[in-house]
């Protein structure tokens, strides 16, 4: 299902927006101060390019976990619209 956002375009009129929403977790939301933004799913074509539109082209620290639709997936997945990507920070233990 497609998430659609009101757009007022520069003609006054409204438009729908197709959007992708990404979510940031534990250390990356709180080094990047971003919780959740939607992203305009024509600007990417997988999780890498929803992470530096999201992110205004902050570089991807190495081994991020991604998720898309909540299942585990590589950074080159592709993606569309109504899709929900999370972003999480490598996990450690001893």
């Amino acid at each position: 299902m497609a998430v659609y956002s009101p757009l007022v375009t520069t003609k006054g009129t409204i438009s729908t927006l197709m959007t992708i929403k990404a979510k940031f977790f534990a250390t990356l939301r709180e080094s990047l101060n971003i919780e959740q933004v939607d992203v305009n799913s024509d600007e990417v074509a997988n999780v890498t390019d929803v992470w530096r539109v999201a992110t205004a082209g902050e570089p991807m620290p190495d081994h991020v976990l991604c998720s898309v639709n909540l299942e585990h997936m590589p950074a080159d997945t592709v993606v569309k619209d109504g899709d929900e990507i999370a972003f999480f920070p490598p996990v450690t233990g001893g």
